[in-house]
């Protein structure tokens, strides 16, 4: 795990930002940039690697967060509790010119048979197409990446989402080769440059398998028996595809915080704002009421403890409000009045209380008395104070993890395609998890308590639980399986959790022909409501269509 080097130098080229996505030739080419003769690969490497870390948490500490219940704002909310999104919410704008980044150290590699950062480059290559497949669809893929050609290629067709998916794993499958010599046979590896694995040749390929192995899973509904052969392909053969079983390899990219932009997304170092985004974020009630019934330890880390609870009084006056020893003491008639004007019910736990999903006056909720948006709750539980900081051992990137992989496994084991135990992998996937959160000498009771194993679910909720801060990874899951079993709150868009982004305006507006054959191509659901086309989030992408799920 490592950080974001502050004075590393970064190289901004000219065909970088020409992503040849129509709507996106504003960003034009640089005429003062470096040849690409002069490119060296290393110092794109950590541009491409900050980019992907820094959008992997803007998604799992973001709008998804919300979208799958780990947090919820009680301020400027709407976006992250009910999912009021619409064509000018999300863009992949930025998505391209990392990839337009990585696509030159790519080549530049090939060119100077740099088969480490090759290597590295298909990696992250797949990471970023991933993403973008698995958030709007179908994509430009196969020809995109080449605006520097010229005009003729702004009008990016939109690959299927199958195709692109096909792509990574082969994209992969080469990367794991090219990552499968020893360490010595690789030259002009620069570790410093490296702000994921400084240098760890086999790490990467640990991280290029476990990435494919997540992608065969992604395919399990909608493709099973291409999920169950690459699952198999991958798992029988250890010493080929050695995987991410080991908190020790997660491909973690930590913060310097230095600046604003190297700083985690809610440090109060660099919003001072007593209405910032530390303030905004609570710990949703959906995974406090699950984790509090598990007496799960990762709470503690992840959550302060109430700083005001609230107490009910009988036999007072109906104005009696009261703190009494850091605990504030009220009337039924106070609590009466507030259950019938905002609609949910007092919460008096003591330790730790989350925001109910769906709120729209989240400031007030539990009696608080400071309603204005995004400030201090003394009877809800803030984010931990860690989420204060700009940088520490807990703040990191968390791209894929050997808790993942280890869920991922004990669900190809539970679905028989993949030799062992399911609880073991399930049993490991906690331990895993435990050990990147730093509660590992609480594992051996809880595994043996609440959070035994008793079936798939368990599987699903669990890994739900672990992708903490990576919240995109449980949106995915939720889609293809409907776990767990999450239900929108009273001020949704929609009466049902959202299933992709829409395609922006600026494509839709500049890319016409092809965009419209992609939205032609989605299926609109029963949750279409005003949307005007099938351009919705509430419209399924290929992956999903016929596979029933999540609904």
């Amino acid at each position: 795990m490592y950080q974001i080097k502050n004075k590393i130098v970064v190289l901004f080229l000219g065909g970088i930002l020409l992503v040849a996505c129509h709507g996106l030739e504003d960003l034009n080419e640089n005429p003062n940039a470096a040849g690409q003769e002069k490119i060296d690969p290393n110092l794109l490497m950590p541009t491409v690697i900050k980019g992907t870390g820094k959008t992997f948490v803007g998604l799992g500490f973001g709008d998804l967060a919300g979208v799958v219940q780990h947090t919820q704002k009680d301020g400027w909310s709407s976006g992250h509790n009910s999912y009021d999104w619409s064509n000018d919410s999300h863009s992949w704008k930025d998505y391209y010119a990392l990839l337009k980044n990585n696509q030159t150290m790519i080549e530049k590699s090939e060119t100077d048979a740099l088969d480490f950062q090759l290597g590295v480059g298909l990696v992250l290559k797949s990471y970023l197409f991933g993403l973008i497949t698995d958030l709007w669809g179908d994509a430009p893929y196969s020809e995109a990446l080449k605006g520097d050609l010229g005009f003729e290629y702004f009008d990016s067709p939109f690959d299927e989402q199958s195709s692109i998916y096909q792509n990574i794993f082969s994209d992969l499958n080469r990367a794991n080769t090219l990552l499968s010599k020893d360490e010595g046979a690789y030259f002009g590896i620069e570790d410093k440059q490296d702000i994921l694995y400084n240098g760890e040749v086999s790490k990467w390929r640990k991280f290029a398998n476990s990435l494919a192995l997540r992608y065969y899973m992604r395919l399990s509904e909608k493709e099973p028996t291409l999920a169950q052969q690459g699952i198999a392909n991958i798992v029988s053969n250890p010493s080929k595809y050695p995987l991410i079983l080991d908190a020790e390899d997660d491909a973690n990219m930590a913060y310097i915080g230095n600046t604003s932009d190297d700083s985690w997304p809610t440090n109060t170092k660099f919003d001072e704002s007593s209405q910032g985004a530390y303030f905004r974020i609570k710990m949703a009630k959906t995974l406090v009421d699950a984790l509090q019934e598990l007496d799960d330890p990762r709470l503690g880390v992840w959550a302060n403890k109430v700083a005001e609870p609230i107490v009910l009084e009988s036999d007072v006056p109906d104005d009696y409000d009261e703190v009494i020893d850091g605990e504030r003491h009220v009337s039924q008639a106070i609590v009466d009045a507030y259950e019938s004007s905002y609609g949910f019910p007092v919460d008096y736990d003591k330790e730790y209380i989350g925001l109910p999903t769906g709120l729209t006056l989240g400031a007030a909720y539990n009696l608080s008395e400071d309603v204005n948006q995004g400030t201090f709750n003394k009877h809800a539980s803030q984010l931990n104070d860690i989420y204060k900081e700009a940088s520490g051992p807990l703040l990191q990137a968390r791209l894929i993890s050997a808790a993942e992989v280890n869920f991922v496994l004990a669900e190809a084991a539970e679905k028989g395609w993949a030799s062992g135990s399911a609880e073991q992998y399930y049993n490991e996937g906690i331990l895993q998890s435990f050990k990147a959160w730093g509660v590992v000498d609480d594992y051996g009771d809880y595994i043996s308590g609440a959070a035994a194993y008793s079936g798939y679910d368990d599987i699903l909720e669990q890994k739900w639980i672990a992708s903490w801060s990576a919240a995109s990874e449980a949106w995915f899951d939720y889609r293809r399986t409907g776990l767990p079993d999450l239900q929108p709150g009273k001020s949704a868009k929609r009466r049902a959790l959202p299933l992709r982004f829409y395609y922006h305006i600026d494509e839709l507006d500049n890319n016409t022909e092809n965009a419209e054959q992609a939205v032609n191509r989605l299926e609109p659901t029963e949750f279409l409501g005003d949307d005007s086309s099938n351009n919705s989030a509430w419209s399924k992408m290929w992956l999903l269509q016929g596979t029933n799920k999540p609904y």
